[in-house]
Order: C-alpha cells, then structure tokens, then sequence
C-alpha cells in the first residue's frame, strides 16, 4: 500500500464510497464529488485495464475507449507491475460476478 496515501482524509472518502448503495447513489455522490473530466478518466482506466487483462492490442485499445498509449501504458505497468494489485482485485470481483449471472 501507498503510505502517501493513508491519512484520515482518504479514510474517509473511501469510507463514504463504502456506503454507497447502488449505482444511482454513486452517480449522486461522485457528480457532486468529481468532475466530468476526472469522472470519464477514472471511468476509462478501468475499462483499459479490463481490456488489457483480456489481453487486448493498443490499437484496439486505443480505438474503443480512446485513452491515449501513455495512458495504456501507464495501467498496464498498474495493472501487471504494480504489486497492489487494485485493478486485478477488482476486475476478479466484476468479472467473478458476471460469470455467476
């Protein structure tokens, strides 16, 4: 884990995003918290690396979502580098639930 990232403020934002119900509260919550631009980005990060653990080509990549190679590059050493482990974890979790459906 980051420990530039622990403190007491960023406890509490995750926190609020744990008491998120359901998707309409997280629209609620996030337009007020973010804005479009910070929203879209986060938003396509995580459908690059899903696309990335399916074992996508940039090109692909870069046609369907339009994040930019550096931004690709960027969650793949993220997502395959990186030894948090976030984007695998959630992908599991996402894909684990559509493959129970």
């Amino acid at each position: 884990m980051n420990s530039k990232l622990k403190n007491s403020a960023t406890d509490f934002l995750f926190d609020a995003i744990l008491s998120l119900e359901n998707p309409e509260e997280c629209y609620r919550f996030f337009e007020d918290l973010c804005t479009s631009a910070e929203l879209k980005a986060m938003s396509q990060r995580l459908v690059v690396a899903k696309m990335l653990a399916e074992k996508k080509v940039y090109t692909e990549i870069v046609k369907e979502t339009g994040a930019s190679t550096a931004t690709i590059s960027r969650v793949k050493r993220a997502l395959f580098d990186n030894d948090t482990y976030g984007y695998t974890m959630v992908l599991d979790k996402l894909m684990g639930d559509k493959k129970n459906d």
